[in-house]
C-alpha cells in the first residue's frame, strides 16, 4: 500500500513541483506590477472568491474514492456509473447555489471586500467562472482508476496558463482586471484539460450513462448523505480557514497589509499544499487498507506516514526560516520583507498541519468524518479568538499566530481521535 501511495505522490510532487517554481514567478509579474495596495486588493477579491467556492463545494472525488473502490474491484460498472452522475449532480448544484450566493455576498459586503464599484462586474464574473469550473468529480473518478499522471498534467495546466496569462497582463493589461482574466482563463483551461482526461479514459460515457432514482443511489451507498455533507463542511473550515485571515488582515488593518499577509500566505502554503497531496496520493489506498487490515496494520501505516511527514515538515521549515526573507523580497520586492514574521508562523502552523495529515485521512476512511468536523470547528473558534486578541497587538503577525493555535488544536485533537479508532481490540 505505501508503494502504491508513492507512486501516486511522485506524480502529484511532479505535478506540484511546476506550480511551485511557476508560482514564484507570476506572484512576481502580479506583486511588482500591482505594488503592494492593488495587489492587496487583487488578493482580497481572489481570497474571497476561493473561501465561497470552497464554502459551497462538495469534496465529491473523496465520495467517489470511499464508495467507488469496491464497485470497481467487484465490476460492477452500473453502479459506478450512477455513483460519477451522482458526483457531477453535486458539482453542478454547488455550482448553481455558490452563483447564486456569491452575487448576493458581493453586492452587499463589497467594500468589506476591499473591492472597488468599477472592478465589481469583472469579479462577479470571475466568481462564476471559479464555480462553474469545479473539478472534484473528474478529480475523483483519474484518482479512483489510478491515474494519477494524468491528474497531475491536468492540474499543471493552473500554473502554467496563470504564468502565460500574468505575462501578458503585465505587458497589455498591467491592472487587477487583467490579472483576474489571467486567473479565470486559467481555472477553465484546467478543467477542461480534467474533462478531457476523463472522456480519454472512456469514462465520461460511463458517467452519462448513470442514470438513477435517489433511493437507488441511496441503497447502493449507505451513508453517502452524512459523508457528502460531513467532508464538504470539514473543507469548508480547513480550507476557508486558509482564507478568511487575509480577509480579517483586509477589513481591519488595509489592503497593504493583505498584500504583504498574502504573498507570505502564498510561500507557506507550500506545506499546506504538500500535506493535500499527501493526503489525496494516499486516501484511496487507506480506503483499501481499511476494508482489509487490522487495526494493528494500520496503526503501523499511520505512524510510518507521521514519521516521514514531520521529517519533511522539519526540513521544510528550515527552509523557510533561512531564505524566507530573501525569497519574499525577490518575489514581491523590499516592500513585502516585512511579512516576514508572518510566513514564519505560517509556515509553522503548516508544519502542523503537514505532520498530522495522515490522521485526517484515516479518520476519513473510516467514516468519521464527523469528528473530523467537530475538531475543525474547535480549530477555526480557537484561530478567530486567538486572532482578535493578538491582533490589536502585534497586527497581521498576530492574526498568523492564530492560524497557528488553531493548526495546533487540529493536530492534538486528531491525534487522541485517530489513537482511540485505530486501539487494537480486546479479544472476546
Amino acid at each position: 500500500m505505501l508503494r502504491s501511495a508513492a507512486r501516486n505522490l511522485g506524480w502529484l510532487l511532479a505535478s506540484r513541483s511546476v506550480l511551485a517554481i511557476l508560482s514564484l514567478f507570476y506572484l512576481g509579474f502580479a506583486t511588482r506590477t500591482l505594488g503592494v495596495v492593488d495587489f492587496g486588493r487583487f488578493a482580497l477579491i481572489t481570497g474571497a472568491v476561493q473561501a465561497l467556492t470552497t464554502f459551497v463545494g462538495f469534496q465529491t472525488w473523496q465520495i467517489i474514492v470511499q464508495y467507488g473502490v469496491h464497485a470497481a474491484h467487484e465490476g460492477d460498472t452500473p453502479r459506478l456509473a450512477r455513483l460519477f452522475r451522482l458526483a457531477a449532480r453535486l458539482d453542478l448544484s454547488s455550482a448553481i447555489v455558490g452563483a447564486l450566493l456569491t452575487i448576493g455576498i458581493l453586492q452587499i459586503w463589497a467594500d468589506a471586500f476591499s473591492i472597488p464599484r468599477d472592478l465589481m462586474h469583472y469579479t462577479l464574473v470571475f466568481a462564476v467562472i471559479q464555480l462553474v469550473t469545479i473539478r472534484s468529480t473528474p478529480l475523483g473518478i483519474l484518482r479512483l482508476r489510478d491515474k494519477f499522471s494524468l491528474s497531475a498534467l491536468a492540474d499543471s495546466m493552473t500554473p502554467v496558463m496563470r504564468f502565460v496569462g500574468a505575462g501578458a497582463a503585465m505587458l497589455f493589461d498591467p491592472t487587477i482586471r487583467g490579472f483576474m482574466t489571467a486567473w479565470a482563463v486559467a481555472e477553465i483551461v484546467t478543467a477542461a484539460t480534467y474533462w478531457i482526461m476523463v472522456w480519454r479514459s472512456g469514462d465520461f460515457a460511463l458517467l452519462m450513462q448513470g442514470r438513477s432514482r435517489w433511493k437507488t443511489l441511496i441503497a447502493e451507498n449507505p451513508g453517502v448523505v452524512r459523508f457528502a455533507l460531513s467532508t464538504n463542511a470539514s473543507a469548508t473550515l480547513g480550507l476557508s480557514s486558509k482564507q478568511i485571515p487575509l480577509l480579517l488582515v483586509g477589513a481591519s488593518i488595509g489592503p497593504a497589509a493583505a498584500g504583504a499577509f498574502r504573498l507570505a500566505a502564498q510561500v507557506a502554503q507550500a506545506l499546506a499544499k504538500l500535506s493535500q497531496l499527501l493526503s489525496r496520493a494516499a486516501f484511496p489506498e487507506i480506503v483499501r487498507a481499511v476494508r482489509t487490515a487490522a487495526p494493528e496494520r494500520l496503526r503501523r501505516i499511520l505512524v510510518k506516514t507521521m514519521l516521514a511527514s514531520s521529517a519533511a515538515a522539519l526540513a521544510i521549515l528550515a527552509v523557510v526560516a533561512l531564505i524566507g526573507e530573501p525569497m519574499l523580497k525577490l518575489v514581491g520586492g523590499k516592500s513585502f520583507g516585512t511579512a516576514y514574521p508572518v510566513l514564519l508562523w505560517l509556515a509553522a502552523a503548516g508544519c502542523f498541519d503537514l505532520a498530522t495529515v495522515s490522521l485526517d485521512t484515516v479518520m476519513t476512511a473510516v467514516n468519521r468524518a464527523g469528528t473530523v468536523f467537530a475538531i475543525r470547528v474547535v480549530a477555526v473558534v480557537l484561530l478567530f479568538i486567538a486572532a482578535f486578541v493578538l491582533m490589536p497587538v502585534y497586527g497581521s503577525t498576530g492574526v498568523a499566530m492564530g492560524v497557528m493555535i488553531g493548526s495546533i488544536a487540529v493536530a492534538i485533537l486528531l491525534g487522541i481521535a485517530a489513537a482511540r479508532f485505530t486501539r487494537p481490540r480486546a479479544p472476546d
